[in-house]
């Protein structure tokens, strides 16, 4: 082998690591702040095989078991219990819960695994639109695909084109 190639070999290689390294560090720095999502049934039952760790950031989602909220008289805590298909998961938070928080209602909650069916929550979230559901959660929790109704007009269709009235009546 010749020194030019040689050479060439060596930049090529010392290009490679710096980019391996690169990558290595800004995953270091995302581990962090990386929060897998998990269901109820996943937390107690394992999600491919393998269970949170207790101690271990995630962020769960589920339905407020109707009945299962229960507040601090003397501060912001509240405890109340996510359910998906299956196993029950009691969740506490300190802090003020959104608006739309009730019983019966889909919420996501970030948070840290205390126990093998507890978690201390940092933030909590309601989704905004009761009607909506994931299809995946829609076929897990009622065993139903989620369709699209016929007549419910598609917004991204060019085949019903934008009509604008103009006509002012001024």
């Amino acid at each position: 082998m010749n020194p030019r190639r040689k050479q060439r070999l060596a930049v090529v290689g010392i290009v490679g690591l710096l980019v391996i390294s690169a990558i290595g560090l800004m995953l270091y720095a995302l581990n962090d702040s990386i929060d897998l999502f998990y269901t109820p049934s996943e937390i107690v039952e394992g999600k491919n095989g393998q269970k949170p760790q207790v101690g271990q950031r995630l962020r769960i989602g589920g339905m407020v078991v109707p009945g299962s909220v229960k507040r601090d008289s003397e501060s912001l805590a509240v405890s109340f219990d996510l359910m998906d298909t299956g196993p029950i998961v009691t969740v506490t938070y300190s802090g003020i819960l959104p608006d739309l928080f009730r019983e019966g209602q889909g919420i996501v909650a970030t948070g840290v695994l205390t126990g093998s069916t507890n978690i201390k929550a940092q933030e909590v979230l309601a989704k905004h639109d009761e009607e909506y559901m994931p299809p995946e959660l829609a076929e897990k929790m009622k065993g139903i695909k989620h369709v699209k109704p016929e007549n419910m007009p598609s917004y991204n269709s060019p085949s019903e084109p934008a009509t604008i009235d103009n006509s002012g009546g001024m």
